[in-house]
């Protein structure tokens, strides 16, 4: 392998979507990743067609994963008042632990090695970096991309101000059988301090993930009685619970959700994914956000190594406009939206408001989605 031009911080989405463009540009990456593949994550495992286009030009294929198709949107409100909408572009449901081991196995190549470790430190002097990992040895690289995801001791390490604030949020995620549940699907049901959503996947399983406030999770002593005293009180989220299988023997959890506004570009590490700004999970456009930022930031190294004339401020600021135009508003709308729906009389009022004249919902929709993806 030739010396390294990119270290990537972190395997998920955003991670190796980045190693498999700079890969086929035959530009050579070290990929860091903690976790062996195939591994679940905490996640609402819809995806997006938006980057459909993208990932063929990637080689990529998802029919193959054979994922649920997702045609449909379902509201509820606390009191489980419902809206339907049909999604323009429609999404994928796929799980996390099959999609990370499809893009971990298309990663392979001659241009990318794969670490399993953890980093410690990232130092930037004499127009390169040095990476430090957990077990001592150092690598060296002209670029750093960190895609670490939402909260990480590095985001410490080079003290990014919302690592400082306690954060108000808890994720938790499992799969349940359901036959019930229909295919196409995905359905976002408020509760009293948090929404859950709920999709099909590959697997015909259901993925239930859900965001909580502390403020309403800590007076239970559990998530089981959590599920049962507040998620339950939303009759679309009973009937499900009631009629579900889990799968898994105890769900997935994370604390710390972070929704405060994060750099895209650290010490002059570019920030991928979570680690350079979360949508709200409501939107559900997470996953497709993670992939989109991967190929903004794989293009504009990509052309720092064809084009002699192009520095790294050029690629620095090329980076930040991009993901400015293409995700600024769109994490701005959903913090409006979240606002919205987690205020019990507003999410009554604007249920009543979309309920008479629904032409709005695909609008609210397109704040938070972006167009189909080409190269």
């Amino acid at each position: 392998m030739k010396n390294t031009q990119v270290i990537i911080i972190g395997g998920g989405l955003a991670g190796l979507t980045a190693a498999i463009h700079l890969s086929l540009k035959d530009i050579n990456v070290i990929l860091i990743e903690k976790e062996k593949y195939p591994h679940h994550k905490v996640c609402g495992e819809y995806l997006s067609k938006e980057v459909i286009p993208y990932l063929k030009f990637l080689g990529l294929d998802l029919d193959s994963l054979e994922p649920a198709r997702i045609k449909r949107l379902k509201y509820s409100s606390q009191n489980g008042e419902t809206i339907f909408c049909d999604l323009e572009m429609g999404g994928l449901g796929i799980s996390r632990y099959a999609l990370d081991n499809y893009l971990f196995r298309n990663s392979i190549s001659p241009n990318c090695q794969i670490i399993y470790d953890t980093v410690s430190a990232v130092h930037f002097e004499k127009d390169g970096f040095q990476v430090k990992l957990s077990g001592g040895k150092k690598l060296n690289s002209d670029f750093v991309l960190g895609a670490y995801g939402k909260r990480s001791n590095l985001d410490k390490e080079l003290k990014r101000p919302f690592f400082e604030h306690l954060s108000g949020w808890l994720a938790v995620k499992a799969h349940y059988k359901n036959d019930q549940y229909p295919d196409d699907t995905v359905s976002l049901h408020n509760f009293n301090g948090g929404y859950c959503g709920l999709s099909k996947t590959e697997t015909g399983d259901v993925n239930a993930c859900y965001l909580a406030s502390y403020k309403s999770f800590r007076r239970f002593k559990n998530i089981e009685t959590f599920k049962e005293k507040v998620l339950m009180r939303n009759p679309e989220l009973k009937e499900f619970f009631l009629h579900s299988t889990p799968v898994f023997d105890k769900e997935l959890s994370i604390a710390q959700v972070s929704f405060d506004k994060k750099d895209i570009i650290e010490d002059h590490m570019l920030m991928l994914g979570d680690a350079a700004g979360l949508i709200h999970p409501l939107c559900g456009n997470g996953m497709a956000m993670a992939i989109h930022s991967a190929k903004l930031a794989a293009e504009g190294i990509t052309e720092f190594y064809e084009n002699k004339q192009i520095g790294r401020a050029s690629v620095e600021a090329g980076y930040r406009n991009k993901w400015n135009r293409e995700f600024k508003s769109r994490i701005r709308a959903g913090r409006i939206l979240q606002k919205i729906l987690l205020n019990r009389s507003l999410s009554e009022i604007t249920q009543g408001m979309i309920k008479n004249f629904p032409f709005v919902v695909p609008h609210i929709i397109k704040r938070t989605h972006g167009k189909p993806i080409y190269v």
